[in-house]
């Protein structure tokens, strides 16, 4: 790990070095997917619900844990938006949005840096379908991807952009909900992509921010 990382951590209320460097060290992965409600009514019908146990994220009305990480590239349900693999923490954001507004009444939201589109799908799972969500990203290459993960998902009260933060200052209390999970340094990675751990950086950070 990074020695300034851990360093920069280590003023922060409840931080643990030792448990943090372990986890990382240990290899452990922890998969979950979240199921797409329009599509998927029940894990009976993911093709390896036979051989992998899934038991539920308790903040996540569709969200499951796996007990290993199947060939995802492989299923044709991943590749018809079945299902989105993502972090169980990324999840968290439905409780955010049901315990902060009336989702059952039409919104318009903003998520302001989508790609790949985990958060974007869930918000489409979550808002009614007389609501409209501007999923936006400012990276173009980025955009492309979003605007295939959302096309997969398959609902049709959506728009993806590709804009700076600031051209939304056009449409002033436009919007019910703004979405902003910022751009980052790539350090929630580091269990998973030792890619991630060999390009991080300071000057990282700072350009992030």
């Amino acid at each position: 790990l990074p020695p300034s990382l851990v360093q920069s951590l280590t003023t922060v209320k409840g931080f643990n070095k030792e448990a943090f460097e372990a986890v990382h060290a240990s290899g452990e992965q922890v998969t979950s997917i979240r199921l797409n409600p329009a599509k998927i009514h029940t894990t009976a019908q993911l093709d390896f619900a036979d051989d992998i146990s899934l038991s539920p994220v308790p903040w996540s009305s569709q969200g499951f844990y796996l007990s290993e990480r199947p060939s995802f590239t492989l299923d044709p349900l991943l590749h018809a938006g079945g299902y989105y693999v993502q972090e169980a923490s990324s999840m968290f954001l439905e409780e955010v949005l049901r315990q902060v507004i009336d989702v059952s009444t039409p919104l318009k939201v903003l998520d302001l840096c989508a790609a790949p589109g985990g958060k974007s799908t869930l918000i489409q799972s979550v808002i009614n379908h007389e609501s409209l969500l501007i999923s936006n990203e400012l990276i173009k290459s980025r955009a492309t991807i979003l605007a295939e993960n959302i096309t997969k998902w398959g609902t049709a009260n959506v728009i993806v952009t590709n804009n700076e933060a600031a051209n939304f200052k056009r449409l002033p209390e436009y919007f019910d909900v703004i979405v902003v999970d910022a751009p980052c340094s790539g350090s929630g990675l580091f269990r998973k992509d030792a890619h991630a751990v060999e390009e991080w950086s300071d000057q990282s950070v700072v350009l992030c921010s």
